[in-house]
């Protein structure tokens, strides 16, 4: 978990969220993982909401959404699943961390104009 923390967060620990670091660390001092999860879930991603948590043939099932009001069809959710909960949590923490990154990519590849030859500068007279 400190490892998770130490590598996916940005807000923990958080300097305006004391109380919400203060009681992570707390949970995950004790031990209570499950609810150290969901409570980073809380902190890092607002936005985020528990859609459902199953258990079903050996297996914890965790849903994530962003717009729990909608019908599951319409929604886009995040569903993992891990023999142990708070691994399941974690795992669609991580998902949903991923897919709410910001891209820094560009949809146009970058070329530099060296490598192509087409960019070649053109002199002209015509503003002078």
């Amino acid at each position: 978990m400190s490892e998770i923390t130490g590598e996916t967060c940005r807000r923990f620990p958080s300097v305006g969220q004391t109380e919400k670091t203060a009681r992570i660390e707390r949970l995950m001092g004790s031990g209570a993982w499950t609810d150290a999860a969901l409570a980073l879930i809380d902190l890092e991603l607002p936005q985020w909401q528990v859609r459902r948590i199953v258990y079903d043939q050996g297996e914890w099932h965790c849903a994530l959404s962003r717009q729990r009001e909608l019908p599951e069809w319409l929604d886009q959710s995040i569903e993992t699943h891990h023999a142990d909960l708070p691994l399941a949590i974690l795992s669609a923490f991580a998902d949903a961390r991923l897919s709410s990154a910001p891209s820094d990519r560009t949809s146009v590849p970058f070329v530099p104009r060296e490598a192509n030859p087409l960019y070649d500068p053109v002199l002209t007279d015509n503003f002078a």
